[in-house]
């Protein structure tokens, strides 16, 4: 289970989840791309399925072995890809739906909470890697440095780093996050997922990712 995360909104995580989950799937791998922000939920609405079940729904069901597939939803774009959207106000979200969901058979996809507070560090600390994404503003570059760290102290280690809306990593954020592996992203605009650049980028992350 990989963690998409970011210390500042509107970095990209949303879309990075999303392009990632659809383009693993174009490789025959089988993804839940799973929502864990509830206070900005947007993964729902960026894939187009309904808002509920939600993340939840994976920790609520009596059946203990219940695969958290099961109750997402299919992506209408792209085949092999389920979206469990956040969870609501009214949903009891806990570790333990968490940890059923990092005993998928799938390859799970974690769209984080921006920041450092608890809400962030609870998928961080279920997750078995972090992908950290970040704009490529000094300031942005800053708080994904803060998020690298948060996920070694929470033992999962950093997978890479995707820095958006550029086409060449700024000097020096390998260093800056400790990562030798960086990859960009680059502006796709209104509808970043319609853009070829950028579903180009995502099949290159793809393929670089181990596992």
């Amino acid at each position: 289970m990989i963690a998409i995360a970011g210390g500042k909104g509107g970095s990209g995580k949303t879309t990075t989840t999303l392009g990632l989950a659809r383009a693993l799937a174009r490789t025959d791998r089988a993804v839940v791309a799973a929502d864990a922000d509830r206070d900005m939920p947007n993964l729902h609405a960026l894939a187009g399925v309904p808002r509920t079940p939600s993340l939840a729904a994976a920790e609520e069901s009596a059946d203990r072995d219940l695969n958290p597939a099961a109750v997402a939803h299919e992506d209408p774009a792209v085949a092999g890809v389920r979206v469990l959207p956040a969870p609501t106000d009214a949903d009891t979200l806990d570790a333990a739906a968490l940890s059923r969901l990092r005993r998928s058979s799938r390859r799970v996809l974690l769209d984080c909470p921006a920041g450092a507070g608890p809400d962030a560090a609870a998928p961080l600390r279920a997750a078995d890697a972090a992908l950290v994404v970040s704009l490529p503003t000094p300031e942005s570059l800053r708080d994904a440095a803060k998020t690298a760290a948060m996920a070694r102290a929470l033992d999962a280690r950093v997978a890479g780093a995707v820095v958006t809306r550029t086409e060449t990593p700024p000097e020096g954020v390998e260093r800056l996050l400790n990562t030798d592996r960086v990859f960009a992203v680059p502006d796709g605009g209104e509808d970043p997922l319609a853009s070829r650049a950028v579903c180009r980028s995502f099949r290159r992350l793809a393929t670089a990712l181990p596992g």
